[in-house]
């Protein structure tokens, strides 16, 4: 064991998303290389569950966005890093960085990181300025999209040369062999979208699609993956817009290769997106995109290489490059075999682990 530095992982989000997804990958490979690891988690969350899988020690937490003002719970998560003795706090959320990073504050933790996950910008408000400034030591990115949203509202914000872009890796030697499905009609063509049935996701933009796509063709299915708050309102609008023959709601997938081996293409309807991890997912198993240009999606996404880019919220022109790739099989193929190449070089997990531990100076 490696222990000359302590690194805490601090998660209080009781669901399952990429932040999670994220800090438990870590937090197993750095365990597993021999280095000294500590979780805090929230108490029945996903996160915990799958920690009780691991050798990694964790302690039980509960943080909400005020808890901050709670002396004793700041008091209480205090004497926690001092016993533990953390040399290095990761965390995820902004309610984990007002609560946890002071904590950390006042016990001298030597760096207090937080690893953001949103390309959403910070509000450029007197607290955040106090955190940013006065608690937070480095900040993780999981994209440049990420990274530039940081200072968007503020330029002073934080310094530029303490944020480190760190994608989310995957473990590409263990991935699922590829296999085809059958179907019942080999000359429809199946589209493919996973993601959180949540405003975010855009499947209102994805239902315009639909109908856009209905009037150059209607040998085409969309299955969706994925649930969510919206699940109701968008078999609404399925069905009012006559879709029921062409839009599927498979609910969540547990093997997103699976999902993703049955589909020809992947579309990503997003408003925006930290890093749209899916996208590596999808172009691990060969196949093309289409996807707004904005965000992220331009470091996942090189049109006319491995799909395509269409102007944010233009129906038609993202409607046009989903035709053009079900009228040609071959840019199809050409498509998928470039953005597998490409996310094996850019996205291991190795990759990422060995640029976190050299972040950290392990």
């Amino acid at each position: 064991m490696k222990k000359n530095h302590k690194i805490c992982f601090l998660n209080s989000v009781k669901s399952w998303g990429g932040g999670e997804k994220w800090h438990f990958d870590m937090a197993k490979k750095l365990n597993e290389n021999g280095y000294d690891v500590i979780f805090f988690c929230h108490k029945k969350s996903v996160l915990e569950k799958k920690l009780e899988e691991t050798q990694i020690p964790k302690h039980s937490i509960s943080i909400g966005n005020l808890s901050f003002l709670n002396i004793f719970k700041l008091l209480f998560l205090a004497s926690l890093f001092k016993k533990e003795k953390i040399d290095c706090l990761i965390m995820n959320g902004s309610s984990d960085i007002k609560t946890a990073g002071l904590a950390a504050k006042i016990t001298n933790v030597k760096r207090i990181i937080y690893r953001r996950g949103s390309a959403i910008p910070i509000r450029n408000t007197f607290f955040n300025r106090f955190l940013f400034k006065k608690v937070i030591t480095d900040v993780i990115a999981n994209s440049e999209a990420t990274k530039r949203t940081i200072n968007q509202n503020n330029p002073n914000m934080f310094a530029p040369g303490k944020i480190e872009v760190i994608y989310n890796g995957i473990e590409i030697n263990k991935l699922p062999s590829m296999h085809e499905k059958h179907r019942s009609d080999e000359k429809e063509i199946i589209i493919g979208n996973a993601a959180r049935l949540a405003p975010q996701k855009g499947h209102d933009l994805l239902i315009e699609i639909a109908k856009e796509l209905k009037t150059k063709t209607s040998n085409f299915k969309i299955l969706l993956a994925g649930d969510g708050p919206l699940r109701e309102n968008i078999e609404r609008l399925i069905e009012e817009n006559n879709l029921k023959q062409n839009i599927i709601l498979l609910g969540f997938q547990k093997n997103i290769f699976d999902f993703m081996d049955s589909i020809d293409i992947f579309i990503l309807t997003s408003r925006w997106e930290g890093f749209g991890f899916v996208l590596a997912e999808a172009m691990l198993r060969k196949k093309p995109i289409v996807a707004w240009n904005l965000s992220s999606n331009p470091e996942l996404v090189k049109p006319g290489k491995n799909g395509y880019l269409a102007k944010p919220f233009d129906i038609k022109e993202f409607a046009d490059y989903v035709q053009t790739l079900i009228d040609t099989p071959e840019e199809r193929k050409m498509f998928g075999e470039t953005g597998y190449k490409f996310t094996l070089e850019n996205f291991d997990m190795n990759n990422s682990l060995n640029k976190l531990c050299h972040f950290l100076h392990i």
